[in-house]
């Protein structure tokens, strides 16, 4: 038993916060303080919407309400009383920054320094004058570009991009660019006034012509006679007839860059971003700085070159300046004194900070990495980083998994920065699934028994060796009985794909052959390549040879996804086996929507069934209402004051804006003539605030709709409410419903199902779930492969292909692909060790992880 030498206890009293069942509970200070649970239980309600909102309400009261608008603030959690809490830092499982200029560097500060250590002590041309720090930043007019402002691309649209078939005319829509509908067709009524044959093939338009559509800044007004020729116009002009209105001309380009830059619907920046080129900017070649920035130097290299290294790199360049007697340094002193001081300083510290990050497997992300690349896990990690350097103590650390996206290698390291928090004062209030940093708790609270209804209770609060007595808790289950899972089916694969020459990021030239017809675990340490094979090359080559485009769906969503979908496209081919695959189904963590309008009635189509239902009751066929009636997004069954959203913005001057629910209909969405309408007693509304598994019960006679809840019960996701908005789902229950809505369509085998760490998030008893899931896709005839760090999950699987053996450089080829029991037994493979004792059910029956009892 561990010894627990705690200082107090904070001391939680009613909290009711979504499906807290008014608990009361005492949690020490000054230790690692694990809250498990199955997903959806009220772990996250508990440490997040709780304890952190509570810290953070009662930090902000100490700043000025002007300050406060700075902040993103939680809501007031719903507590009788908190005490003994300490000041909070919440790092918790999110998406990097949305923009581009958000990097590795800036989330680490490295960047400062490296841009101080080339201001004050580079190698600069001679005769140039010494440049500021701002100087070598690329979001600084100091640093940026003049030609990409900083981005390091350019973006163009050209008359190939926005006339894909010159042999169309303009009425038959040769200007792809336009807008749809009535817009297109204003403009070529405004061209047939101005006199251009829209008639003609556009390659037959005299260059001119096709130049001043495309690319003109002029907006002229003309008169528009919609269905006349131009002739009739010139007539009517003569006769001064009146026409149906005054039209004005804006070029293909105009409308592009215009919708681009300005509209608010993701649809249409997607659009607009398709008739755009994006190419490396030729002025900075890439490098995104001014050129008397990129002509200082240190150690050979500009700071762009710098910044492109993977940090593993940067002790073999900065720890020969950061001991007081390395012969470089002294070298340097003899020279150079005050420059010698400057990079002393900043390499101690550079090191200093790269040893954390190393020590967390972060050492293959280079400082130019954009956040929005990097998994949630990588970033927390990155965070959990500069925490550890900052020396804070006193702290409270809420924490949102930190094992998500970790090889059980690099378990110790992150162990050791936890444990390093701990011993200089902190506390640390952990959320966590993964059963080696469980077990290496000094406390233990245990929610649920269930999700959702069926959770928020406090089934333990204590050290690990008291959970074993508690029958209710799905946790001791595999806490202390490792043998429990799902075992592999060891099914034989039906063909083989067979891809060559794969490269992409550290993959160069790899062959791999995927089983088909069975299920496929790609395993690997953080960095080795897993998403690179999986989750691009192999994406894009099946995508690519089945005719369709890689799934670009999200990443067009915004101006950063546009921007960062400029990495180097995959090189390699697939050489066989294709004839077995007959659609591909990307699973992924993305979000299923960006605005609260959508969804999980709208995304999995449930809600189209329940609409039906509505529209089929009596007094709304008296009415003649149709289903569209009851959509929130339809303007005659919607409330017009909150148009559907439900709630209002408050301005609240000083304070931060806050949304309320709307004062017309109450939070319900709806206008008061569509809630007259009930199917079995309950409104459109009512039946939205339903969870899954009451909804369940509710709609027992429509099999339809139980067609869309049967699936989503068994993937976990019981306990989500039908109009909970989709803003508001984790990376892991965003996949969850992607799968489910695959899963309720009709089965017809020849699919290949690709998911990325499909277990963050979930507890164990879930993943279980989940393997039931896939293997039930499998038997159906599809194939299905996912990457993942479950050493239960590839236990399960078929067939597994190990990636590496180390990171960045030092990985991107395969070390052994075969079955589990195979993948086991190699002396080379990372992995082996970890996927042995799953496959022998864990030595860990007196509940003592495998860092403790074999520390090598």
């Amino acid at each position: 038993m561990r010894e627990l030498k705690a200082t107090g206890f904070v001391r939680i009293r009613g909290a009711r916060e979504h499906n807290l069942k008014n608990i009361d509970v005492d949690i020490p200070r000054d230790a690692l303080v694990v809250f498990t649970g199955v997903s959806g239980s009220g772990k996250s309600s508990l440490a997040f919407s709780t304890l952190y909102a509570e810290a953070q309400r009662r930090y902000l009261e100490s700043v000025s309400p002007y300050a406060r608008r700075l902040f993103h603030q939680m809501e007031v959690p719903e507590v009788d009383l908190i005490e003994g809490l300490p000041p909070a830092v919440a790092l918790q499982q999110q998406r990097g920054s949305p923009t581009t200029r958000s990097s590795v560097g800036s989330v680490t500060t490295l960047s400062n320094l490296l841009r101080m250590l080339y201001s004050r002590a580079g190698d600069y041309p001679p005769g140039r004058p010494h440049l500021e720090a701002e100087s070598f930043s690329p979001n600084t007019p100091e640093g940026a570009c003049p030609r990409c402002h900083g981005l390091g691309r350019i973006h163009e649209v050209t008359e190939a991009s926005m006339v894909p078939d010159p042999s169309k005319t303009i009425r038959e829509r040769a200007v792809a660019a336009w807008p749809m509908a009535w817009g297109g067709q204003n403009l070529r009524d405004i061209l047939i006034s101005l006199g251009v044959d829209v008639d003609k093939p556009w390659r037959d338009l005299p260059k001119k012509t096709r130049d001043w559509i495309l690319f003109t800044e002029e907006q002229p007004q003309v008169p528009v006679y919609p269905g006349w020729t131009h002739e009739e116009i010139q007539r009517a002009i003569r006769r001064k007839t009146e026409p149906a209105y005054m039209g004005t001309f804006s070029s293909a380009k105009r409308h592009v860059t215009h919708s681009f830059a300005t509209t608010q619907s993701a649809m249409m920046k997607a659009r607009a971003a398709r008739f755009m080129i994006g190419r490396r900017c030729p002025v900075c070649d890439g490098k995104r700085l001014r050129r008397e920035s990129l002509l200082v130097r240190f150690e050979g290299l500009d700071i762009a070159e710098m910044s492109g290294l993977p940090m593993a790199r940067f002790s073999k360049i900065f720890a020969p300046y950061a001991e007081a007697n390395a012969g470089k340094l002294k070298a340097l002193r003899k020279t150079h004194p005050e420059k010698a001081l400057v990079v002393e300083r900043i390499a101690g510290d550079l090191c200093r900070r790269l040893s954390v990050l190393l020590d967390l497997g972060l050492g293959y992300l280079t400082l130019e990495r954009s956040t929005p690349t990097l998994s949630p896990g990588e970033l927390q990690r990155l965070r959990l980083a500069t925490q550890v350097v900052s020396n804070l103590f006193g702290v409270v650390y809420v924490m949102d998994e930190p094992s998500a996206g970790l090889h059980p290698a690099d378990t110790e390291a992150l162990l050791r920065a936890l444990e390093g928090l701990k011993a200089v004062g902190n506390s640390l209030f952990i959320v966590e699934h993964e059963m080696d940093i469980i077990r290496r708790a000094d406390w233990i609270v245990d929610v649920g028994p269930a999700a959702g209804e069926h959770g928020g209770e406090i089934l333990y609060s204590g050290p690990i060796e008291g959970l074993g007595a508690v029958a209710a808790s799905e946790t001791r289950r595999h806490l202390f009985d490792e043998g429990a899972g799902i075992a592999s089916r060891k099914r034989e694969p039906a063909a083989w794909l067979r891809l060559e020459d794969v490269s992409r990021n550290n993959l160069k030239q790899v062959d791999c052959d995927i089983p088909l017809g069975v299920m496929t675990t790609v395993t690997g340490i953080s960095g080795s390549g897993k998403s690179s094979l999986v989750s691009k090359a192999l994406v894009e080559l099946v995508a690519g040879s089945l005719g369709a485009a890689p799934s670009a769906r999200d990443d067009a969503d915004d101006e950063a996804g546009f921007e960062d979908a400029t990495a180097v496209p995959t090189e390699g081919r697939i050489v066989g086996g294709l004839e077995g695959v007959r659609r591909l189904i990307e699973v992924d963590q993305k979000p299923i929507g960006r605005t609260p309008r959508s969804n999980l009635a709208t995304y999995t189509g449930l809600f189209d069934h329940v609409r039906a239902l509505f529209a089929a009751t009596p007094e709304a066929r008296k009415r003649r209402y149709d289903a569209g009636r009851f959509s929130f997004n339809v303007a005659k069954g919607r409330c017009p004051r909150c148009e559907g959203e439900g709630f209002v913005m408050v301005e609240l001057l000083f304070l931060p804006s806050v949304y309320a629910p709307c004062p017309a209909c109450h939070g319900a969405r709806y206008n008061p003539k569509t809630l007259e309408i009930t199917y079995s007693g309950k409104t459109i509304a009512e039946v939205l605030a339903l969870t899954v598994e009451q909804a369940w019960d509710f709609f027992g006679d429509a099999p339809n709709v139980c067609r869309s809840l049967k699936v989503l019960r068994e993937v976990g996701l019981n306990y989500l409410r039908l109009g909970q908005p989709a803003t508001e789902f984790s990376g892991g229950e965003a996949q969850r419903v992607k799968l489910a809505t695959e899963l309720q369509r009709a089965q017809r085998g020849g699919a290949l199902y690709v998911l990325d760490e499909p277990t963050t998030g979930l507890h164990p008893t879930d993943v279980e779930r989940l393997l039931g899931q896939l293997n039930a896709l499998v038997d159906a005839g599809n194939t299905v492969i996912l990457v993942d760090h479950d050493m239960k999950v590839a236990a399960a699987s078929d067939w597994v292909i190990d990636i590496g053996p180390g990171a960045g450089d030092e990985g991107g080829r395969i070390v052994v692909s075969g079955p589990p029991a195979v993948v086991a037994a190699s002396p080379e493979s990372r992995t082996a060790l970890y996927l042995d004792r799953a496959l022998q059910g864990g030595a860990a029956a007196k509940g003592l992880s495998h860092m403790e009892r074999d520390p090598n």
